[in-house]
């Protein structure tokens, strides 16, 4: 297959998302300023040194290099990201917020190795599921590898507790299994598996409990659980048609909980108004549908796979982000890629970004 040059439409896609995300990064980090200079010194220099620049560089590197010479090393790249994440739990290593185990310390630096572990589990899905696409439709080829790869990241992630990655992870290994052409009964199977789970997980862990009851009655309590939604609604409304301009959001300052995060996009609609919003969600879907394309004219089934269940990567966590932002589901913990504020989910997404990059470079014409 000759090589071409990247896919020059999904590149100016992702270069326009990252600039978005910076303008509006930065407009929400002032509310932090304003909080307190020492943390936006912080979160600027984990954002654009660790998030942009070092997430550029491999995003670079990674589209240069031919993803299919690297398809044997992904059972090492898996078993690299399991370990890593076990060391959360290390202490002296991991370090503990509010009782979940997510983070590694190291020195000055901290950042979440799940991250790392998604698009781990990702690729070495993708290899096995290429490697067994004739029987893809069999329970050891298709419905197997997807309780074995994911279902062993899930177990780790639940345990520290992080629902929310298993929630995305979960769709993205669902959507590879879909378009290697499994069984829509085995995906059924894993969906009833996966409402099991979240009931369960609502039981064991209060806080995810607290999510759906918080989300089944968001006016019940808005001095106290129902603060965040309440105030991330009256953000997006206030913006109204055209926003009230870039950096003269109000609510970022003293009222959004997470202006750089979980509340994000609430501070780039109240800025940017209905238009800018739209206009962030409408780049996101040429995201995944420049992605999707890629996929599709993929000149194997794993680099096509892989290249699935990182769009859904991407754009699952983006969509989940702004919605529960809109309170359309349950709030949850997923950063808005590109935007929110997280060196590492930043450095990640781009790196992942090379991925798809490179296998546009040999995609099929039509």
């Amino acid at each position: 297959m000759k090589k071409n040059s990247v896919d020059t439409p999904f590149l100016l896609v992702l270069s326009a998302l990252v600039v978005f995300g910076i303008v509006i990064f930065t407009s929400a980090a002032l509310g932090l300023l304003a909080r307190d200079g020492a943390s936006f010194s912080s979160v600027a220099v984990n954002q654009l040194l660790i998030g942009l620049v070092m997430g550029s560089l491999a995003c670079f590197i990674l589209s240069r290099l031919d993803y299919r010479k690297w398809r044997s090393y992904t059972p090492y790249f898996f078993g690299f990201a399991i370990v890593l994440t076990l060391l959360t739990f290390v202490p002296g290593v991991g370090l503990e917020l509010k009782g979940a185990h997510r983070w590694i310390e190291v020195g000055p630096i901290t950042f979440q190795p799940e991250e790392i572990l998604k698009f781990a589990t990702v690729a070495f899905l993708a290899a096995l599921y290429a490697a067994h696409y004739k029987t893809i439709r069999t329970w050891r080829g298709g419905l197997m590898p997807l309780l074995a790869i994911p279902g062993t990241a899930a177990v780790i992630l639940i345990l520290q507790p992080n629902t929310d990655s298993v929630a995305i992870l979960g769709m993205a290994s669902l959507g590879m299994l879909y378009a290697a052409g499994g069984r829509m009964r085995h995906i059924a199977l894993v969906v009833l598996l996966a409402a099991g789970a979240i009931a369960a997980a609502a039981y064991m862990y209060p806080h995810v409990g607290d999510r759906i009851n918080t989300y089944l009655n968001q006016h019940e309590d808005p001095q106290g659980a129902g603060w965040q939604i309440q105030q991330s609604l009256i953000a997006v409304g206030s913006g109204g048609v055209t926003g009230r301009g870039l950096g003269q959001g109000v609510e970022k300052f003293s009222y959004l909980p997470e202006p750089i995060g979980d509340s994000i996009f609430a501070v780039a609609a109240e800025e940017f108004g209905f238009i800018g919003s739209t206009i962030l969600v409408l780049l996101f879907v040429a995201f995944a549908l420049l992605g999707l394309r890629v996929a599709a004219r993929a000149p194997d089934p794993f680099g096509g796979l892989m290249v699935v269940g990182l769009v859904i990567l991407i754009v699952g966590q983006s969509f989940f982000n702004m919605a529960s932002t809109l309170g359309l589901i349950p709030l949850v913990g997923l950063p808005l890629i590109f935007v929110s504020h997280g060196g590492t989910a930043l450095a990640l997404a781009l790196a992942e970004c090379g991925v798809i990059l490179s296998v546009s470079r040999h995609m099929r014409q039509k």
